[in-house]
């Protein structure tokens, strides 16, 4: 097996397209619209490269084909990619790898090692304002210097096996960023950070603590929302993150982190058309601040892979609302109890 970062060149040859999802190809992927053997199907790339290196149809499932592609670069896609090239042996190391690989593209917190090996590859599982962002790693063995995906899958292959079973190793390079997900971690365990549950909506609402952020609270040019502490604490199908404010509350709206992919075991997450709801918030708002918020609006986003709906300014930034959390999570339950509703009416005519 060898591995080719993807480029229009390839086009034309038959290859194994690993985690991304590319033409003339045979899939190992979650990403949408895959093609993946239904019998090593997973919820990450990396546990579908388990499988099929743990398949004794791997000839048949591969066709022999020689060549691995993958079309981006993230934790993920290094350890399905790591995996295939190294064939029955990554079998040792299958718990880690999927840790990694979760806590990569999920934000997941599988284990210690599995979120400070993400972030060795990766990086952050948020990226605040300011930072540099691709692989540390990649950027260490470069000598400092910024390098592009393809580039960063020959420095880090080879340390891969490394990193997975010596991470206290790479320490210099993950701890900034995981003892941010450790503090706000322990803010949920303190109850500070709150995660509010409503099993009949599927909603969570989850409020951080102010001094998450320190004394001045979160500032959207400095700070972004902890995701590795919301997956571990929230259950619900839709999260509703407020983030205090001096002035008032930040808030975005995320379905949970791993319902972009296409998933075997985590159940699918329905995308809901929220117009309705930014309308109504929008419509308090203005009654609220008396004429209006001329800070920001209510809007329907998808910039990120998970992201519904954020309170934005002008520039497309997140800032201050007038709106108490507890009345947003009202409009937001009363849309979706709406929706539960008529879904049941559908299927009962059906």
């Amino acid at each position: 097996m060898r591995f080719e970062y993807y480029h229009a060149g390839l086009d034309d040859v038959r290859k194994l397209s690993v985690d991304g999802t590319v033409s003339n190809s045979i899939h190992f992927s979650h990403w949408e619209g895959n093609h993946t053997p239904e019998d090593v199907k997973a919820d990450t790339s990396t546990e579908i490269a388990l499988n099929l290196v743990g398949s004794t149809e791997r000839e048949r499932l591969t066709e022999d084909i020689e060549l691995v592609t993958n079309n981006h670069f993230d934790t993920d896609g290094m350890l399905s990619v790591w995996t295939v090239l190294t064939g029955g042996r990554a079998l040792e190391l299958r718990e880690k790898l999927i840790a990694a690989a979760e806590a990569g593209d999920f934000s997941e917190y599988s284990s210690v090692d599995g979120v400070r090996a993400s972030i060795v590859i990766q990086g952050s599982d948020a990226v605040f304002p300011g930072e540099d962002a691709g692989s540390p790693l990649a950027r260490h063995l470069a000598d400092g210097a910024m390098t592009d995906e393809a580039r960063s899958y020959e420095l880090i292959l080879p340390e891969v096996e490394r990193v997975i079973t010596r991470t206290d190793d790479y320490e210099f390079l993950w701890s900034d960023v995981w003892q941010r997900i450790e503090t706000a971690m322990e803010s949920f365990a303190r109850g500070e950070s709150k995660v509010e549950e409503d099993a009949v909506t599927g909603l969570s609402l989850v409020t951080l603590a102010p001094g998450l952020y320190g004394s001045h609270g979160f500032s959207p040019t400095r700070h972004n929302a902890p995701f590795t502490a919301i997956s571990a604490n929230a259950r619900g199908q839709l999260f509703l993150i407020a983030l205090p404010m001096m002035s008032g509350w930040s808030y975005r709206i995320d379905y949970p982190y791993y319902s972009w992919a296409e998933t075997a075991v985590r159940p699918p997450i329905e995308r809901r058309d929220f117009t309705p709801l930014v309308a109504r918030l929008n419509e308090l708002e203005q009654y609220k601040a008396d004429g209006g918020n001329a800070q920001g609006r209510w809007a329907l986003d998808r910039s990120e892979m998970t992201s519904a709906v954020k309170f934005l300014d002008q520039s497309g930034t997140l800032c201050a609302s007038t709106l108490h959390p507890e009345r947003v999570a009202e409009e937001l339950r009363a849309i979706l109890n709406k929706a539960k509703i008529e879904e049941v009416g559908a299927a009962q005519g059906g």
